[in-house]
């Protein structure tokens, strides 16, 4: 076979002096009505890459079992306690997905489903629930379901004494938080268009009616609400990349006023928390790199004590609450910590940490204020994800659960380490690399390195069971923490974003060349992978410096950066301009036609590629991908492999199903193997 051809129609774009033309505009309509050209042609490259990769076919069925067969398919989670019940969930062997259950006594009563998502799914290709939310009688779930994967979610209630789910339903819920005595539920909802979360509403349980409260007119800025752990107040937050404003209301007073905390400023973010009768601001007013302020409810503008002072060299990512203690999360030189302190008496330490590389998190299952401890996530590159329990008074951890893992995985088999690579400015990057032990670093390795490098967005160093199927085949795996993360605190993130933005791809280059330079690899066999923002970087990296890799891997990717920016009809572009910059604004425009991977796409020899993308992505659309893939064929030279492979029923993440996934993801390590000539 050969590759696909789409058809050509031009547009051109005249902005700033410029012409943009893009040939391939019209892959955007997505309707089989209006447009069953795309969707032919999506298949047909999906039938190329299919005939391309048959040849790997025995090797991508054996990756999926190798993942499938380490892990431990009939499993529980870790039962947590919210009120009266304990609520966890358990996967069952060739399901799907996971059901919900709750107990009051978990050792010694049965459990009553909440719900059984497999039997939800039933008919729907894509099915997930977010928000998962229960009233604080336990009388009422709130939950969240999208059928497509365009991540647009509705809204649904459940009487969970008798097992009925009310009749009203609500579209484009983004967050939900009960009022105290569950007669009220408010939410906040995406815009039908533009997917912009600006609109806030109080929801009426038994009229069934809901009233608007606040409408966020500045498209920079995402509402979301939220509520104390100790459930006394409720906030809604309005957030842009770099400036926040909250609003807060008493939980036991839903009708009540809500009121400000803090108004916007440019350059102001903040986060509001309340504990004994004070709100904690966690600001990075004077403080790069945050700090928390104390204050009082009645005047929350004036009056700030500190509570933790500013530290230039380490970031303050959250604060949780809990009767008596306060757990902070720190990043320092890009690892994680967890600080808890004694709120009567000021003390405070750390958790201790094991591992020189790791990964470490307060964990979701943390509902009851009153808790004489706090859960936190644990794993490394070799680790398992563990959940720990850390209590307050004897300052002891104890395992909950760790992953296990099938077949007789045996940790003390790999290894794990950070180094530091070298970039163009001078300015040292972490690199966090697992590899077999005994693997030969004289550049024989192989090697797929992975980078995120937006939006703040911290990659730490975890496990993966699937990535075994790598290291065990001799391949070494390393994360490229580059700047446009967090990992080495706000600067970090600051130097990697709007006109520093180059820092990103020229940190990745450099990593990918540092890591030849000493030996863990060669250009021959290094393999580069990321998806979204990390699919821009990609399609950049294969942009300015295609013979330093002889691989790629772009999931998702953000490729048509200047086109989707000019468009403010498209899900995400407003809120965007303050992370990218606003392309008709004329420096911003030029700075973006420096790296964008769509517009600077040329006649050299690329490395050969796959691009991966689905249908109902919302947030990356698919028809990034196809423009990106049609152009780079139609202007490469040589003779290198570009395969395109789109999801049908899919979203940002990929499929829903466990089991689908799995197999995404045997096929993408397939790939990457074969590009290096691994074949079994």
């Amino acid at each position: 076979m050969k590759p696909p051809v789409p058809r050509k129609l031009t547009k051109i774009t005249k902005i700033h002096g410029h012409e943009l033309r893009d040939d391939y505009a019209w892959m955007r309509d997505r309707s089989e009505e209006k447009n069953p050209e795309i969707i032919d042609h999506l298949e047909a490259e999906n039938s190329y890459t299919e005939s391309v990769m048959k040849p790997f076919e025995p090797l991508v069925d054996t990756v999926y079992e190798e993942i499938v067969g380490r892990i431990k398919q009939t499993d529980i989670s870790v039962p947590y306690k919210n009120g009266e019940y304990w609520y966890y969930s358990k996967t069952f062997e060739g399901k799907q997905y996971p059901v919900y259950y709750r107990c009051r006594n978990f050792e010694r009563e049965a459990s009553e489903v909440t719900l059984d998502q497999n039997e939800m799914a039933e008919g729907f290709e894509f099915f997930s629930i977010s928000n998962y939310r229960v009233s604080d009688d336990g009388n009422f779930l709130a939950y969240a379901t999208d059928t497509t994967g365009y991540r647009q979610y509705t809204l649904y209630i459940k009487d969970l004494r008798t097992g009925e789910v009310l009749p009203n339903r609500i579209e484009r819920v983004v967050s939900v938080v009960w009022s105290a005595n569950g007669k009220y539920l408010f939410y906040v909802q995406e815009n039908e268009v533009t997917k912009r979360n600006d609109t806030f509403w109080r929801y009426d349980i038994e009229a069934s009616t809901s009233e608007l409260l606040i409408r966020e007119e500045d498209v920079l800025f995402n509402m979301w609400a939220g509520r104390s752990r100790d459930r006394e107040y409720m906030f809604v937050n309005s957030a842009a990349a770099t400036m926040d404003e909250c609003r807060y209301l008493r939980a036991d007073d839903p009708e009540g006023e809500w009121k400000l905390v803090l108004p916007r400023e440019e350059g102001h973010e903040y986060a509001v928390d309340y504990y004994d009768g004070r709100f904690f601001i966690t600001t990075n007013k004077d403080a790069e790199n945050f700090r928390v302020v104390e204050t009082s409810v009645m005047e929350p503008v004036s009056g700030w004590q500190q509570f933790i002072p500013h530290n230039p060299e380490i970031k303050i990512e959250q604060i949780d609450f809990f009767k008596g203690f306060a757990v902070v999360s720190e990043l320092e030189k890009g690892l994680e910590y967890l600080r808890v302190i004694d709120m009567a008496t000021g003390n405070s330490n750390r958790i201790e940490t094991p591992e020189s590389v790791y990964s470490m998190g307060v964990s979701a299952g943390n509902a009851e204020f009153d808790a004489t401890c706090v859960r936190y996530g644990y794993s490394s590159m070799i680790t398992p994800e563990s959940t720990f329990e850390y209590d307050f008074k004897s300052g002891r951890s104890k395992l909950l659960k760790q992953l296990e893992v099938l077949g007789g995985y045996d940790k003390d088999g790999y290894e794990t380490k950070r180094v530091w690579a070298v970039a163009r400015d001078g300015v040292k990057v972490p690199v966090s690399l697992v590899m077999k032990k005994g693997t030969a670093l004289d550049g024989s390795a192989p090697l797929l390195l992975y980078a995120y490098g937006s939006y703040g967005h911290s990659i730490t160093p975890g496990f993966s069971i699937a990535r075994l199927s790598l290291l065990d085949r001799g391949m070494i795996y390393g994360i490229a923490h580059i700047r446009g993360g967090s990992e080495l605190g706000e600067k970090w993130r600051l130097d990697g974003r709007m006109f520093k933005k180059l820092n990103t791809f020229h940190d990745f280059i450099d990593c990918a060349e540092w890591l030849v330079e000493k030996k863990y690899t060669s250009p021959e066999r290094i393999v580069i992978q990321g998806g979204s923002a990390g699919g821009l970087l990609v399609g950049g990296v294969v942009n300015m410096s295609p013979s330093s890799v002889c691989a790629a891997i772009a999931a998702v990717p953000f490729v048509d950066v200047i086109n989707t920016m000019l468009d403010e009809s498209l899900p995400l572009t407003t809120q965007e301009w303050i992370e990218w910059g606003n392309p008709n604004e004329k420096e911003a425009f030029e700075y973006m036609l420096k790296y964008a991977p769509y517009e600077n796409i040329r006649e050299q020899d690329y490395p050969e590629m796959l691009v991966l993308a689905s249908l109902w992505d919302s947030q990356v659309p698919y028809w990034e991908a196809a423009k990106f893939v049609a152009r780079l064929r139609e202007r490469k030279t040589g003779d290198k492999e570009v395969l395109f492979k789109t999801n049908m029923g899919g979203g940002h993440g990929g499929s829903s199903g466990r089991y689908d996934r799995y197999k995404e993801i045997a096929f993408e390590y397939a790939y990457a193997l074969s590009r290096v000539g691994i074949e079994e």
